[in-house]
């Protein structure tokens, strides 16, 4: 079985670990990851799980989690489910990141040199 976990719910785990690193506490942390599986998804784990739990599931990976490293977390989700067969893709919200900050500093540099080229007329124009 293979999982999706989209851009929404990763960037809301990531905050909510962040948080949790943050503040000590993982509940709400606990509840935002299960919250990013669908109903669907929750019944298929559950029905690899020993336990039967999910919730439990989750308790138990934030208590082997350090609790200091939100990339630690995808990590111990992603081998934890992999061992029951269960193969988790995450949407990386970095790539669309790092695009958006090479657009913002190469778009002020553009307008930087715009801004020296009307200088530079100015100045001509100034002299003659």
């Amino acid at each position: 079985m293979e999982i999706l976990l989209d851009k929404r719910a990763v960037r809301q785990i990531r905050l909510s670990a962040q948080d949790a690193v943050e503040e000590g506490d993982t509940e709400t942390l606990r509840e935002d990851i299960l919250e990013a599986f669908t109903e669907e998804q929750v019944e298929e784990i559950e029905r690899r799980l020993d336990n039967g739990d999910f919730f439990e599931f989750l308790t138990d990976l934030l208590d082997e989690w350090s609790g200091d490293d939100v990339d630690e977390l995808f990590e111990l989700l992603d081998a934890q489910l992999g061992e029951m067969g269960i193969d988790v893709k995450f949407e990386k919200r970095q790539e669309a990141d790092e695009e958006e900050e090479e657009t913002t500093p190469r778009d002020f540099d553009d307008d930087d040199d715009f801004d020296e080229d009307e200088d530079e007329e100015e100045e001509a124009e100034d002299e003659e």
